[in-house]
């Protein structure tokens, strides 16, 4: 038994790897696994204590055991069955592809990285591109809402900045988890944006197997607590006006809802923008009439650094303001009680109207809005113009930011704005404006015209706002 034993080396190096490793994966990957957790549990701990909506333990599961919850629900077997016996593909062919759909859709949450990274770097993007400002907002609505509902935030897309706007300005109130595109699945980005709470939707994928495995998720994560954040519109605005709703997750919510359950609340929320900074791009789209347009990684980073040095020299100058608004909240079970015949574009219709009611006309979209069809006009006559449509608005209910509560200067920044960008000349007094250029002002005029369409329409806001100032 003592006798020794000759060994090649590669054998014993061998031995010695599989040593370390069931060593590490018996020994030491649980000892780390548990102090990452109860680290993660005291923090948890602390957010929850000061967030008006804490986190739900749904939110913390670990990321293997969601998707088995998930691939495992009766509902997705259902379909797995289903999709067997259709194709003559054999089942477990079938709940494979179905595990691969679930690993795509699930988040795997870190609430580090949120609060730790994500947040902080959200409110420092947002405040070194924009003035940000909250129009309407109603703090008493906001916590008097059942606090056993979910609550669902319902956004138009303007940018990509607005989920940076929106996750710095509700950072101390809830963590929000995004419905996110097909843009977002590149790696490291797509681990990223996983590790925020996000889940990631395949917008052209008709499968039947996929669509019920993304519904269930959906009714899962609804079903638990988790506040959410979705866009209706599913894209970006080519023209800056609302876009119709796409109704697959809220139909999805609806179905869950049916199923009995908690409520849930969704809270509209209007997104504006002095500039939007893919405005030439969507706007070329439009002109082309084609949705394929994609911005290189490369340039996105150049534009970046290139700001970044502007303002670390002290040459920066920030894109004006950026406002979000919150509209009045709309409780699931209130409206199925009013027996909707078509309960998902009842309810689309419904959050879009009040998104439009809510959205902030800001300085650069109003001097856009009295430009009109006007290619040649004074700088004295445009600025009365836009004055005035400031004031009507503004009597008539809607939320206008108005710099130091003057008119006067909303349309004198608004208009040296769009003077500085080049997208509008003066010269002796007179402003021009050129055929090339007139598609983004018809852009940024689209906003307003939305505000007016609400208006008129008569949909709920809130009342008696106060401005807050985010800068």
């Amino acid at each position: 038994m003592s006798q020794p034993v000759t060994l090649p080396l590669w054998l014993l190096v061998l031995i010695l790897a599989f040593a370390g490793v069931t060593f590490a994966s018996h020994f030491l990957f649980p000892s780390v696994r548990w102090f990452f957790r109860r680290r993660m549990e005291r923090v948890v701990a602390r957010l929850n204590a000061r967030l008006e909506r804490p986190i739900q333990p749904f939110k913390l599961m670990r990321r293997h055991d969601m998707i088995m919850r998930l691939i495992h629900d009766p509902d997705v077997m259902e379909a797995v069955v289903e999709e067997a016996s259709s194709t003559g593909v054999p089942e477990q062919v079938v709940l494979e592809r179905a595990r691969r759909y679930a690993r795509e859709i699930v988040p795997a949450f870190s609430a580090s990285i949120y609060f730790g990274i994500a947040t902080r770097a959200a409110r420092f993007i947002a405040r070194m591109f924009y003035h940000v400002r909250v129009g309407n907002f109603d703090a008493s609505e906001y916590k008097s809402l059942d606090r056993e509902a979910t609550v669902i935030f319902v956004m138009n897309h303007r940018s990509n900045m607005d989920y940076v706007l929106v996750t710095h300005l509700v950072a101390d109130r809830s963590a929000l988890s995004y419905a996110v595109g097909e843009w977002a699945r590149v790696w490291p980005l797509s681990r990223l944006i996983r590790a925020m709470g996000a889940y990631f939707i395949r917008r052209k994928d008709s499968s039947p197997l996929y669509r019920r495995v993304l519904a269930q998720y959906v009714r899962m994560a609804t079903d638990q607590g988790v506040t959410q954040a979705i866009f209706p519109e599913g894209r970006l605005s080519l023209t800056g006006a609302l876009a119709p709703a796409k109704l697959g997750l809220l139909a999805y919510i609806i179905g869950g809802q049916r199923r009995g359950g908690r409520d849930v609340i969704f809270v509209p929320v209007a997104i504006s923008y002095d500039r939007v900074l893919e405005d030439r791009i969507l706007t070329e789209a439009a002109e082309a009439g084609a949705r394929r347009f994609r911005a290189r990684i490369s340039s996105i980073v150049a534009f970046g650094l290139r700001n970044l040095w502007r303002r670390l020299r002290g040459r920066f100058k920030r894109f004006g303001y950026a406002a979000v608004s919150f509209g009045t909240p709309q409780s699931l079970e209130s409206f199925m009680a009013t027996g909707p015949q078509d309960p998902a574009n009842g309810l689309a219709d419904l959050l879009m109207g009040r998104i439009a009611r809510v959205m902030t006309v800001l300085p650069v979209p109003l001097v856009a809005a009295a430009l009109g069809a006007d290619r040649r006009i004074s700088r004295s006559a445009l600025l009365a113009r836009a004055a005035a449509l400031a004031a009507t608005l503004k009597a008539q209910g809607a939320s206008v930011h108005l710099p130091r509560s003057s008119a006067q200067l909303a349309a004198e920044s608004g208009l040296d704005a769009l003077c500085l960008r080049g997208l509008l000349a003066e010269s002796d007094g007179e402003i021009t404006l050129a055929d090339e250029n007139a598609a983004l002002i018809a852009y940024y005029a689209a906003s307003v015209t939305e505000v007016q369409n609400a208006v008129a329409a008569d949909f709920p806001a809130f009342s008696d706002q106060n401005e807050t100032d985010k800068t």
